[in-house]
């Protein structure tokens, strides 16, 4: 069963049952309903046509559901919009759902949630991972969300700041390794950069750009993390960069700073260093200075922190990570990093330990406690 087909065709299917009438929970349900059907059936009898076969299945679910609770009358006009089987339109209706999941109706962050879920195939896992808080917590949050759009018409599309924030979280679960979305979420970005001129749009793809360009040095080949300052700077696609470094200058000139804008600026001066000891620290701390101004996020104070040890010294850097909740996620981390660059070799060791206990996936809990290993080597030897 090829699943990545099935995940690829789920917007353009729920795209469909939307604009023929269903609200949002019950298309969702609907195929989702398809989909584990096509799981049942297909390995013995693959349709010729996937796409219009799960129209017609998850329209049908969508009937079945209506007539368990609607009047006679609706449920005879629903069969009579019946779509025939047959080939489907093969329009992208996917940056279209990303819009009309952010609806009105829905705070910011429920949209959000809603989106990842529905629309970019994330679990609720990986989404309550993004946002710092419990899984029971995030499932709560997506219920509610469909709860409330549940009979609207999705004919109100939300707000450009909304589908930014998705875009970039489905960016970062597919740049971590976990589910590979990267790409797509390059994809829908271009398209609505093409269709907006906005200068946050622009900062976004420039951001995606250039991390994406980094993309194949970030793991050794056998899969373990290579972190920033070892990465093989000559595996880096340099035309990804360039593209990515002309959008952001002419997001830049625009004068309408965003958040998206200055981050993707930090990650221009990384790319724009030859060798990692050669990285502009200073600018970057000021290019955290106006993210903190923008956003007063933890997460980016606590990158700010690394950047301070680096421009400043280890011992600056903790002085700016005392300041910081030391709940946060990687905080542990970052501390055995800034206490390893000022000489305290037991103490970062014990810090790396501890980091990866915490560490959010395989590939940096393998890395921190090679980390841990090789300090205690260097200790003991």
């Amino acid at each position: 069963m090829d699943e990545a087909l099935l995940r690829s065709l789920t917007p353009s299917v729920l795209g469909i049952l939307v604009r023929r009438g269903a609200d949002f929970a019950a298309a969702e349900d609907a195929v989702q309903d398809a989909l584990v059907e096509a799981v049942r059936v297909w390995p013995v009898d693959r349709p010729r046509d996937a796409k219009g076969w799960l129209v017609t299945a998850a329209w049908r679910k969508f009937l079945d559901a209506t007539r368990a609770d609607t009047a006679r009358r609706r449920r005879e006009d629903r069969v009579d919009e019946e779509p025939p089987p047959g080939p489907a339109s093969s329009a992208d209706d996917t940056l279209q759902l990303y819009f009309l999941c952010a609806h009105p109706s829905l705070s910011a962050s429920s949209a959000v949630a809603l989106t990842l879920r529905a629309v970019g195939g994330l679990t609720t896992r990986q989404i309550a991972a993004a946002y710092l808080v419990p899984e029971a917590t995030m499932a709560q949050r997506i219920s509610r969300a469909k709860r409330t759009v549940s009979g609207v018409r999705l004919d109100q599309p939300g707000d450009v700041a909304t589908v930014l924030r998705v875009l970039y979280l489905v960016f970062n679960e597919g740049y971590s390794g976990d589910v590979d979305l990267a790409a797509e979420a390059i994809r829908l970005t271009r398209q609505l950069a093409a269709a907006i001129d906005h200068p946050e749009v622009a900062g976004l793809l420039a951001l995606m750009l250039l991390h994406h360009a980094r993309r194949a040095s970030r793991t050794a080949p056998d899969g373990s993390l290579v972190p920033l300052a070892d990465q093989d700077r000559g595996r880096w696609d340099r035309e990804l960069i360039a593209e990515g470094v002309v959008i952001l200058q002419s997001a830049l000139a625009r004068d309408r700073l965003g958040a998206f804008q200055a981050q993707a600026a930090i990650a221009a001066l990384h790319a724009d260093a030859p060798a990692a000891e050669e990285t502009d620290w200073v600018q970057i701390v000021e290019w955290y200075d106006e993210l903190l101004r923008l956003t007063d996020s933890p997460v980016v104070r606590l990158n700010r922190a690394v950047a301070v040890g680096e421009a400043d010294g280890p011992r600056a850097g903790l002085a700016a990570l005392a300041a910081l909740d030391d709940s946060l996620p990687r905080h542990t981390a970052v501390a055995a990093y800034l206490h390893e660059r000022d000489g305290d070799l037991t103490r970062a060791a014990r810090l790396y330990t501890e980091a990866a206990h915490q560490a959010p996936n395989l590939a940096e809990r393998d890395y921190l406690t090679r980390q841990a290993a090789r300090l205690n080597t260097r200790r003991d030897g």
